[in-house]
């Protein structure tokens, strides 16, 4: 359901971000290499927070072609370790003594069950654990600044998702479409809860999440085929109603991330019921993604399993009358 009926929101309504420094997560290609672009184009400082530093190389030497008056800087970041989470932390807070937008992007499927390092389900561990503890490590640069945002990037595919609290990590047995939704339905109990500690702390930082529809970009190298086949370029005049553009399905993140209007616990995406394409707006996730019980829930159990504290109070409960 589409919450908002103002007229198409596109990169002309991005405002000045000169003076802001923002960090991307998964931002050398697709998704978040558009909204790295997007930023730096309004003067943001983007740092681009990747796996792969050559990679991350590449794409903020081409964001520093498109926009030469830019600042973009990389950092290695793997989100499926936390070893890596904890090393890129550490040094995003020695550079950076503020950050005004954190922007959650990276994420990812495995058709095929594998565990991490620290023995988590490889989906888990990407889409939510290790955003879960970055945002954690770094969250101090962002609650002092006025207007600064943790935008976490979700998914229709969230729509199917259960939290199992039982087994979260799929040993009795692994569908990957399974592991996708339950990580995307995370991210959104994730933005909410971080939403509602944040307010309770009364700091000037919001929590708010977007998804992009069905986008063309290198995420569907882990589709079946027949996905595979309709993502590619050449099929866009068949499959416009159904998929678009990294650039415009990147637009859901940004105006998550810069619109003046957005308020904590706002979720971005295109509209209709289907949301699978168009200018993004506000809309509305499942009774699920806001069940708050479960939230409180999946936030412990992500502290327990990442060794991550919050600087921040759980909300006190609402008692009903």
């Amino acid at each position: 359901m589409v919450l908002s009926t103002r007229r198409r929101w596109t990169a002309a309504d991005i405002p000045d971000q000169r003076g802001r420094t923002a960090v991307i997560t998964g931002a050398n290609t697709g998704l978040g290499f558009e909204t790295a672009r997007l930023l730096a184009e309004r003067g943001a400082t983007v740092i681009l927070a990747c796996r792969d530093t050559v990679k991350a190389a590449d794409a903020a030497a081409r964001i520093t072609a498109l926009a030469p008056d830019s600042t973009v800087r990389t950092l290695r970041l793997d989100l499926s370790s936390l070893a890596s989470v904890r090393r890129a932390a550490e040094r995003l807070r020695a550079d950076h003594p503020r950050i005004d937008l954190l922007v959650n992007n990276a994420g990812g499927v495995r058709r095929r069950y594998a565990v991490t390092e620290d023995g988590f389900e490889l989906t888990f561990a990407t889409n939510h654990l290790g955003p879960f503890a970055f945002t954690g490590l770094v969250l101090d640069r962002l609650l002092a600044v006025p207007g600064a945002r943790v935008v976490t990037v979700a998914s229709i595919g969230h729509r199917r998702g259960t939290v199992a609290f039982d087994d979260l990590h799929f040993t009795r047995g692994y569908r990957y479409a399974h592991a996708y939704f339950q990580s995307k339905l995370a991210n959104l109990m994730f933005t909410y809860e971080l939403h509602r500690r944040l307010a309770a702390a009364g700091v000037p930082a919001i929590a708010v999440a977007a998804h992009p529809g069905n986008a063309r970009t290198e995420f569907g190298r882990e589709m079946p085929l027949p996905v595979r086949v309709m993502m590619r370029p050449q099929f866009r005049m068949l499959t416009w109603w159904l998929m678009q553009s990294p650039q415009k399905a990147a637009l859901a993140t940004v105006r998550a991330a810069v619109d003046p209007e957005a308020r904590g616990g706002d979720y971005y995406g295109p509209p209709g019921r289907a949301q699978f394409t168009g200018y993004p707006t506000r809309v509305r996730s499942t009774a699920r993604s806001h069940d708050m019980a479960a939230g409180r829930r999946l936030w412990q159990e992500s502290e327990r399993q990442t060794g991550v504290t919050y600087p921040l109070a759980e909300p006190a409960r609402v008692t009903p009358s």
